[in-house]
């Protein structure tokens, strides 16, 4: 679907669910956001003037966290989107919507058996040998039970909340008709890009809350890792999952968000370090497909020396491109080269003339090279990278989002990396595999395959150059053809010409009267009329060219 056609069925939605955007301009009232609502002309929305908190209490990023936690799961997942788009939203936003948790009371397991139910279309008991009712995870879009199927398999069972999805939808749609006013009556706002924010939003959004979709992502997954033992994929139970039903394998393992986890017997520290750091950068430098949420409590510690991912709603996708960059930000880094850093910047963001190059390389060694004349162990790269991120976009660069998902992912996996050893240090790690991605660009595999790729684009060129010479002769052999010469800066060549022009003609006219002056003074009939010893005609003419040439002067200064 397209964005136009998207935002007019979110912004059609709005004006269907007018009670929902009373609510929420109410709640950005209470919360100080009042002038913004009557800016936007949506003040007919509020219901009443109702009291709110004191604004001078709060900072303007504290205020929005709270009206986010208010209005509920779609603003708390806008939120956490928001605390890793640092090139969006100022640092102090960023800093307070980290803030946001995903955590909701649990719903009762009888308010859940509705859509468990209506998904297998027959009695639990036909899937089921058995189904705890108690909730092992409750969050804002699902709810996760331990069962048994009747083939004795234990799986764990995520269900979708009965009617998230027309609450999404209908939040959805309310945000499209805010940004859209927001673009409209404030433009100071264009710096957030509210349309771009709420757009790339329900994207993600819109996949997250299709468990189908998910499914998909850990058969990949499975399949990138079938000849690693060291890394356990659950299995998915495609027969009994669905769009709002997701039946997996049950990890005989405990998360590493217990601290229980690294006291087991038999758990080495070190290993598992070794073998979650060489797992994440196996995602992201071979596969190309990478886990975008890898927290402590979706990385699970095994029994037997292994590692387990759960919860694949998030992914990363990057290409070759992205990845060479990666790996060349990484060898930057370490080389402290910010010249590089920069370009590797303005060459994977989309083409602009805009940015200055020895500014930008000099912001980025401002930020990034106090830290690493320290111990890598005590600084946070992830964090700096993100901190990056707003360093380009102040020079106009916008950089991939799944970059952007890539640092930010970073950022928990050097968390994650601390709580299991606290000496962790992720750049070692990151540039073996970028330097060993940088040699691969030799490998004569790759060598040929960049070879046929080459091989294919020209001679799909070769193919349509005929075709394309043949239509451009015919366009201009057609009697209505016309060649037309566009200039970016054409007016203000337009005008420099004709200044140009006319100093050229006022000088030509300026001399002409001087030689004119000059040639009459030289004549017998001039000598009848004097004017300081000067033939009356001819101080005329030499006035007139003073004249003539101080207004020119003048004009020249002015501009």
């Amino acid at each position: 679907m397209s964005v136009k056609r998207r935002r007019r069925r979110h912004v059609s939605s709005a004006l269907r669910n007018a009670a929902r955007l009373r609510v929420i301009v109410s709640v950005f009232a209470r919360y100080g956001f009042q002038n913004i609502a009557e800016r936007l002309r949506l003040g007919r929305f509020l219901v009443e003037r109702l009291s709110g908190i004191d604004p001078d209490q709060y900072t303007t990023a504290e205020r929005m966290r709270m009206a986010f936690e208010e209005l509920g799961p779609t603003f708390v997942k806008l939120g956490q989107l928001l605390a890793t788009r640092p090139d969006l939203v100022p640092e102090d936003w960023v800093e307070e919507f980290k803030r946001l948790h995903d955590q909701v009371s649990a719903l009762p397991f009888e308010k859940m058996r509705g859509t468990l139910t209506a998904h297998f279309g027959r009695d639990l008991s036909e899937v089921f040998d058995h189904i705890d009712e108690t909730p092992i995870g409750a969050a804002s879009i699902a709810q996760v039970y331990r069962a048994k199927l009747r083939s004795g398999q234990s799986v764990v069972v995520k269900v979708q909340r009965p009617g998230i999805s027309e609450v999404v939808r209908n939040d959805l749609g309310v945000l499209e008709f805010i940004a859209e006013r927001l673009h409209r009556f404030l433009p100071e706002a264009a710096a957030f890009n509210p349309l771009g924010i709420v757009d790339e939003f329900a994207k993600s959004l819109e996949l997250e809350t299709n468990f189908s979709v998910e499914a998909n992502n850990i058969r990949r997954f499975q399949q990138n890792f079938r000849d690693d033992p060291t890394v356990k994929i659950p299995i998915v139970y495609t027969e009994f999952s669905g769009p709002k039903v997701l039946v997996m394998e049950a990890l005989q393992g405990v998360p590493l968000s217990n601290p229980e986890s690294l006291r087991q017997s038999g758990v080495d520290r070190d290993a598992v370090m070794r073998i979650g750091v060489k797992c994440y950068f196996r995602q992201v430098f071979v596969h190309g497909f990478f886990h975008g949420d890898l927290h402590a409590g979706n990385l699970f510690i095994l029994p037997d020396q292994r590692i387990g991912l759960i919860d694949f709603g998030i992914v990363g996708r990057l290409n070759r491109r992205v990845r060479d960059t990666i790996a060349n930000l990484f060898l930057a880094l370490y080389t402290e080269d910010y010249e590089r850093l920069a370009y590797e910047y303005i060459e994977i963001a989309p083409y602009t003339d805009k940015v200055d190059i020895d500014e930008f390389a000099r912001e980025l060694q401002d930020v990034l090279a106090p830290h690493f004349g320290l111990n890598l162990r005590n600084v946070d790269l992830g964090r700096l990278l993100m901190r990056t991120t707003a360093i380009s976009a102040k020079h106009g660069l916008v950089l991939p989002s799944e970059l952007l998902l890539f640092f930010k992912s970073i950022v928990t996996v050097e968390g994650m990396g601390r709580v299991i050893n606290r000496e962790f240090d992720l750049l070692p790690h990151a540039l073996e595999f970028a330097d060993e991605l940088v040699k691969s660009k030799t490998d004569p595999l790759r060598l040929r395959d960049d070879a046929l790729r080459v091989g294919r684009d020209s001679l799909a060129l070769l193919k349509s150059l005929p075709r394309e010479l043949r239509q451009f002769v015919r366009k201009i052999n057609h009697p209505d053809f016309a060649f037309r010469l566009s200039l970016v800066e054409l007016e203000e060549l337009k005008t420099s010409l004709e200044a140009s022009s006319n100093l050229i003609f006022l000088g030509l006219v300026i001399g002409s009267l001087i030689l004119s002056g000059s040639a009459l003074m030289f004549l017998p009939a001039a000598a009848s009329g004097l004017v300081l010893g000067i033939p009356i005609w001819s101080a005329i003419f030499y006035s007139l060219a003073v004249f003539l040439g101080l207004a020119a002067f003048r004009n020249y200064i002015r501009k």
